[in-house]
């Protein structure tokens, strides 16, 4: 059984060594046969005695059972993979952790999932523990330390995949949906079906303007918006990617600029502060300024206005990622294509109308 390692006072890593069976065996006077049979309720009986012995040797030793070990006994077991999620509270990222889960269960894997937050030494803080409780393969949605996560897989021997986007620049493909594609859709449909000539976009993507985020997939959808208003008319309103910051930084643009007619809001964690804004300040949605973002949530429509998005598959990035770290051979072989997008269209675009929300029926007279 493999020892344990600690952290004493002074910050020193200490390695405590693992209680076995033989030791709670010898301190009970009995066979390591008689104490597995009392911590699994048999095959073979033990008398009240022989087993309080047993029981408490094993409280004063504090001895916890190797669950490796235990998987590795049974017939059947289940092995493991590592999940890293940069948000799980994002309706995107929370639809990719539930078609992972699903997806790894079908295939006798457990899934162990990290919320990183896009902290650098968080991302690696969970591939350590990951690493340390034996899982077969590790998925990083959003990586935010990909280097250094990378070696650190490469030295344990677990194969990694990247999904949606990777900060660092590592020797491997990326699997994820068209995001300059995804700029492009949003803008063109406000350029194109609803002729708007002055649109702007929300959101940062430089280490100035974002610490923690999404830095990345925002730049690309910046580049996509860029392909279709063209260079000189593109018009940026620079965030940190926080509901706050979206507002602030709307309210201000508003305040101090002709109003526009579209408006591109680069994440979905900022729609609804962008959409608020414009409203506080006074214009109206779609008919002054229309609104297209990205992965807007469909269970939830009960908002004051349904937001028009660029939706991702999130199925078949799920079972691509899946089948790319359970493949026999290193995901790093294969260089998948870009996975297209599709445009949801809702109300605040100006594509459908406001829907009435479900009015409770009305009580009978009697």
């Amino acid at each position: 059984m493999s020892d344990l390692r600690n952290v004493d006072q002074n910050g020193a890593v200490v390695t405590v060594k693992r209680v076995t069976l033989a030791d709670v065996a010898r301190r009970a006077g009995t066979s390591t046969a008689v104490v597995s049979y009392v911590l699994n309720d048999g095959p073979r009986p033990v008398s009240d005695a022989l087993r309080a012995r047993v029981i408490e040797a094993l409280d004063d030793l504090n001895y916890r059972p190797d669950g490796v070990a235990r998987a590795l006994r049974r017939p059947n077991r289940w092995r493991q993979i590592g999940l890293l999620i940069p948000d799980v509270t994002l309706p995107l990222f929370g639809a990719l952790v539930g078609h992972i889960e699903v997806e790894a269960r079908l295939r006798n894997h457990l899934t162990l999932i990290g919320n990183t937050g896009y902290d650098p030494e968080r991302e690696l803080e969970f591939v350590g523990a990951f690493a340390d409780s034996g899982i077969d393969g590790l998925i990083v949605v959003g990586g935010a330390n990909g280097a250094a996560t990378a070696k650190l897989c490469a030295q344990n021997r677990i194969p990694i995949v990247w999904v949606h986007n990777n900060r660092d620049h590592v020797d491997a493909p990326v699997i994820g949906a068209d995001h300059l594609e995804a700029g492009a859709l949003a803008t063109g449909h406000l350029a194109t079906t609803h002729h708007r000539s002055d649109i702007v976009f929300v959101g940062g993507f430089t280490s100035e303007d974002v610490q923690h985020g999404d830095r990345e997939t925002v730049a690309q959808r910046y580049a996509g918006y860029t392909s279709v208003v063209g260079t000189a008319a593109a018009r940026q309103i620079r965030t940190d990617l926080t509901p706050a910051g979206a507002y602030h930084a709307v309210s201000l643009y508003l305040a101090d600029n002709p109003t526009p007619g579209g408006m591109v809001v680069g994440t979905y964690g900022q729609a609804a502060a962008a959409l608020r804004a414009i409203t506080d300040a006074g214009a109206r949605i779609p008919q002054d300024i229309s609104v297209v973002g990205f992965d807007g949530d469909r269970t939830n429509t009960y908002g004051q206005l349904v937001l028009t998005t660029v939706q991702q598959p999130i199925d078949t990035i799920a079972r691509a990622a899946l089948n790319a770290v359970l493949s026999a051979h290193s995901a790093a072989d294969e260089s998948p294509a870009a996975i297209d997008v599709q445009l949801d269209l809702a109300e605040t675009c100006g594509c459908r109308p406001p829907m009435p929300l479900a009015q409770p029926p009305l009580p009978r007279l009697r």
